[in-house]
């Protein structure tokens, strides 16, 4: 009987152990397509401090160039969408940052035989919608649009919980302020009472 329970717990010890290990090295692995032409996102999710990320263009005309670059934060998720109304697919790679605030990696598809960064501007820069903001922010694409949402809080720094409102943005992608870049442009933003 107590061989058993030693076995039992050695290999409990075992499972939690490559459990836990296995939640600090979880790879992102993703290939999205739009038809047959797409991109594969690969990132070992190493550490939040530096990953590199590897994008890989999938049925461009020309053989398109891998990107390969360091982010600070692990790549929690990615979607595609045509987000510039080219007719060509685009990727928001959506990334956790050490703070467990999302921020995004977004590169566009020029003709499928380039690719180009669309920029998401700082919402700090923004006075009437930055006002609250502290970071939460949820991010979700749908038909080429980008919604943002996150919790608005008092102008108090002293208060710690949010408010019983969030902010809901919406961005378009426009051409950018230079030539080969793109921009995610708010087109509408108003508060909602949080869902409880």
């Amino acid at each position: 009987m107590h061989q058993n329970m030693s076995k039992y717990l050695f290999f409990g010890f075992l499972i939690l152990t490559t459990v836990a290990n296995g939640q600090k090295f979880l790879k992102y692995d993703s290939t999205l397509k739009i038809g047959k032409v797409g991109y594969r996102v690969f990132c070992m999710n190493r550490s939040v401090d530096k990953n590199a990320i590897s994008i890989r263009p999938i049925g461009f005309k020309s053989e398109g160039r891998d990107i390969n670059l360091d982010l600070k934060g692990k790549v929690a998720s990615s979607e595609i969408e045509d987000l510039n109304n080219d007719g060509f697919p685009d990727l928001v790679v959506y990334v956790t940052e050490k703070s467990g605030n999302t921020n995004l990696f977004s590169i566009a598809s020029k003709d499928n035989e380039t690719i180009e960064p669309i920029i998401l501007p700082d919402i700090t820069n923004d006075m009437q919608m930055s006002k609250g903001y502290r970071g939460g922010d949820d991010y979700k694409l749908v038909e080429g649009i980008l919604f943002r949402k996150f919790p608005v809080y008092e102008a108090d720094t002293a208060i710690k919980t949010p408010t019983n409102k969030v902010r809901q943005i919406l961005y378009r992608v426009i051409r950018g302020d230079q030539q080969g870049l793109w921009k995610f442009k708010p087109f509408k933003n108003f508060d909602l009472i949080a869902e409880k």
